[in-house]
This record gives C-alpha cells, sequence and structure tokens, in this order.
C-alpha cells in the first residue's frame, strides 16, 4: 500500500529549525557542484560523453558482463550471481559461514541496503560493523542513511557527541569538537578493523576490460577494509558496469564535483585480485535490473551512478529530508528506483516533486530524473494509485476548457470567489491548497476582457 510522502513530511516539517539547517546545507553542496563545474570548459561535453557510454553499455551489457566476470576470474577471484536480495544475503552469509567469520567490516554500500543484508547477517550471529564514519553513526543510532553520499549530515554534532558519550566511544563528557569526536571514530574503526576476519565494499565503476573493482571514498576505509581481513567480499550491482579506462576517466572526473563539489575524491581504490594469502569473491546482484532495462520508458534510471547531486538540488527533499521517502534511497532518483521496484507500493512518492526539473539540469548522466517522474505521474491511474480528488478536478477541467461559453462565465463570476469567508478559504479539510500557499486573488477583469478592451496588447 503506497504511503503519501506529504503525510510522512508532515510531523518532520514541524522542527523548522533543522528542516532549514538541511535545506542549506544541502544547497551548499550544489553551489560548490556549481563552482567546480565552471572550471571545466568540456563540462556539458563530459556529461553528453557520460551519457552515451552508458546507454550504449546497458545495451550490451550481456558482452560486458562475460567479459569483467572472465578477467576476475583469471586472476583467481570468485564470481557469483544474485537474481534477488534473498540469494544475494544467501551467497554473501555462505562465504562467511565457510570462512568462520563471526565479525565483519564494511564499507559504504546502498546495494547492501537495498538487500538489507546487515540485518541478514546478524540474525545469524555475524557483526557487521559500518566503517565509513556517516553510515557508523546511522547504524550506532540504529537508523536508516537519509542520502546516498552523505547519511548522516542532517545529524548535529551535539547530538553525535551525545551518542559517542553513550556508546563509551568518547571518554570527555560534553565535548562536542568535530575534531575530537573524528579521533574518538578513528580509535574506535581502527580496533573494528584489527578484530574482523572479513571486510565487504560497495563497487562505485566495474571495469570491464580490465576486471578492476573501483571505489571512491573520502575517508580510505574502503582499504582498510580490504588490506586488514584476508577474505574480501564486493557487492556489486549489474548496472556498475562501464567497458574500460577511457571510461573510467570520464566518470571519474564528474562523480565527486556532482556529489560533494570536489575535483576528486580523495581516495580512488582499485581492486583487481586477492592480495597474497587473501581470498576475494565478488557478488553480481540482477534484483530487477534485468526487468528495468526492459522498460521502453524508464530503463535510462540505469545509467544513474549515485552521486546525489539530484538530491542536493531538490527544493522538496531539501526541505522534508530523506525519511519522507518510503524507498531505501530518497530524493528524485529513489523516486523513479522505488516505482521501477514496487509501482504500488512508493507511488506516493510521485507527489515529492515541484516539476522544476533542476535535477534534469544537474544530472551528470542525463537520467533527467525529474522528466521521468512526470512520466510516472501520467501512468498513476493506470497503475490504481490515482488520487481521486485530483482525478474528479482534472475531469472538471477539462470539461471547463474544451467548452469555451462555460470557460467564459467561469472566469466571469470567479472574483466572487475573493468574497468567501477566511473559515472556508483558510480551512485545510475544505481547501487542502491553503497549507503554505497564499490564497489567490481573481483579478476583477480577466486577461480575455482586458484584451477586448485594447488595455493590454
Amino acid at each position: 500500500m503506497s504511503t503519501s510522502h506529504s503525510k510522512k513530511s508532515k510531523e518532520i516539517l514541524k522542527d523548522f529549525g533543522k528542516i532549514t539547517r538541511h535545506d542549506q546545507t544541502f544547497w551548499s553542496v550544489r553551489v560548490k557542484r556549481d563552482i567546480v563545474a565552471k572550471q571545466l570548459p568540456e563540462w556539458e561535453a563530459l556529461r553528453q560523453k557520460a551519457s552515451e557510454i552508458k546507454r550504449h553499455t546497458i545495451s550490451h551489457l550481456a558482452d560486458y558482463l562475460e567479459e569483467f566476470s572472465k578477467n576476475l576470474e583469471s586472476r583467481g577471484v570468485i564470481v557469483h550471481w544474485a537474481k534477488d536480495a534473498q540469494e544475494f544475503n544467501e551467497i554473501v552469509y555462505g562465504i562467511l559461514e565457510s570462512h568462520k567469520v563471526s565479525k565483519m567490516v564494511k564499507s559504504k554500500s546502498m546495494l547492501t541496503e537495498e538487500c538489507e543484508m546487515n540485518k541478514y547477517l546478524m540474525e545469524r550471529g555475524i557483526d557487521v560493523v559500518e566503517t565509513d564514519l556517516g553510515e557508523r553513526i546511522i547504524q550506532l543510532l540504529n537508523a536508516k542513511p537519509a542520502h546516498i553520499v552523505m547519511p548522516a549530515i542532517h545529524i548535529t554534532r551535539e547530538e553525535v557527541g551525545k551518542l559517542f558519550e553513550e556508546k563509551g566511544i568518547s571518554k570527555e563528557i560534553g565535548n562536542y569538537d568535530p575534531t575530537y569526536l573524528t579521533r574518538c571514530a578513528r580509535h574506535h574503526l581502527r580496533d573494528q578493523f584489527m578484530d574482523a576476519q572479513a571486510g565487504l565494499t560497495g563497487c562505485n565503476f566495474g571495469v570491464a576490460k580490465t576486471g578492476d573493482i573501483v571505489v571512491c571514498t573520502n575517508e580510505g576505509n574502503a582499504d582498510m577494509t580490504t588490506s586488514m581481513p584476508k577474505l574480501h567480499i564486493v557487492a556489486m550491482g549489474l548496472e556498475k558496469l562501464i567497458p574500460d579506462y577511457d571510461s573510467l576517466a570520464v566518470f571519474q572526473r564528474l562523480l565527486s564535483r556532482c556529489g560533494t563539489g570536489q575535483p576528486t575524491t580523495t581516495f580512488t581504490s582499485h581492486f583487481r585480485q586477492a592480495r597474497p594469502g587473501a581470498e576475494m569473491h565478488v557478488v553480481l546482484l540482477d534484483n530487477g535490473r534485468s526487468d528495468i532495462i526492459a522498460n521502453q520508458e524508464h530503463w535510462e534510471t540505469l545509467k544513474c551512478i549515485r552521486c546525489g547531486a539530484c538530491m542536493n538540488t531538490c527544493p522538496v527533499y531539501r526541505r522534508s529530508t530523506g525519511y519522507s521517502y518510503s524507498y531505501f534511497i530518497p530524493g528524485p532518483i529513489g523516486v523513479n528506483l522505488g516505482m521501477l521496484h514496487d509501482e504500488k507500493k512508493h507511488s506516493g512518492n510521485v507527489s515529492a516533486c515541484s516539476l522544476c526539473l533542476s535535477c534534469d539540469f544537474v544530472c551528470p548522466v542525463h537520467v533527467n530524473p525529474g522528466s521521468q517522474i512526470y512520466s510516472w505521474r501520467q501512468q498513476l491511474d493506470k497503475i490504481g494509485t490515482a488520487n481521486p480528488v485530483k482525478k474528479f478536478m482534472s475531469r472538471g477541467m477539462k470539461v471547463l476548457y474544451e467548452h469555451y461559453p462555460l470557460y467564459d462565465t467561469g472566469l466571469k463570476f470567479a472574483p466572487l470567489i475573493n468574497k468567501l469567508p477566511w473559515a472556508i478559504v483558510g480551512n485545510p479539510k475544505l481547501n487542502p491548497w491553503c497549507v503554505g500557499h497564499d490564497t489567490p486573488k481573481f483579478a476583477k477583469e480577466s486577461f480575455h476582457e482586458l484584451w477586448k478592451k485594447g488595455k493590454v496588447k
């Protein structure tokens, strides 16, 4: 059953201060993106090239997957294929169980969020520790990421400090200095790296020609995750594949500029094989991606490189936070991915769009998520989740606009609405539009009348 985004965001919007900080924080990231983008004269050419590379790869995915897996296997990497989230979790658990793993560290991976892997493994006795600082904070709070790149940026340093005190990570009560808290987190996580018997990473890009797993981070935690334990597992969605190093160069210039406003990430790590005495597994997940390729209207959603730029610019996301969406990925791209995953369950998210199309403007690979949301809105009636009130209004407007005498009569008497008392006009039950909007005033004379009288030219 679909849950309306507007209903979920209603409670969130009550905390005006927090929402304002959230809005300003993400808008500042959008501004940084614009600054670094303007430093590259070839910026638009890069976006177009990236879009073309992704289109080509997705439309030839079977060939590139075969090349990619063969290159990995030629160097002793064990490749697994998972059709859905359940099979993905079973494969990962099977690998860990066969190696008698009791603790696994992992770097950031939205794919494992998609499969709810942490919960699955921990229910079976495996301690899973997030090592990205934002993800670790979220994990300790027993919460979900609110953004795909900056999962805990909505949490204040005071909240982090109190959390670290509660968990015994911070020893100085009331010290919420960011440098101090970062040092506490570093010591805390270093112990986790030392104790773990396995490490799991996500994958930003898989290079078919060389069999590279490319992971981009700013904290170096992916390197620690793979250099300390002797078992390395990679969680990778099929759509992360690109053809070669030339293609990687294009995406590397776009990813961090769009995501965080940086020229590049601090660490760009390449993994081709296990180090001596260690073992490496790559688990390739479908989980509906093949079905998305077959969707003629929305298949280009798979071009997304998960930079988060569409969220940073979206006025709805910035003012409602990631927790107002029903799908685990929020924002414009999350609306589309949610609909592709389960139309009825996530159709309540399509209202979370002003159709400003700012997300189309900033998307580095021309996914055009805002335009796709507009397309989804046209399909709600077919899906069976269209708002009955909006349907009634649309039919009424159709009748009005198709009958000119009725339209002219309506314009003539429209100013009478100005005389309605505020008890009616300002009642949210009778007029939901009044929430957050000023009531428009109808002009005494319509544009048509002014035109006929020669008052406008």
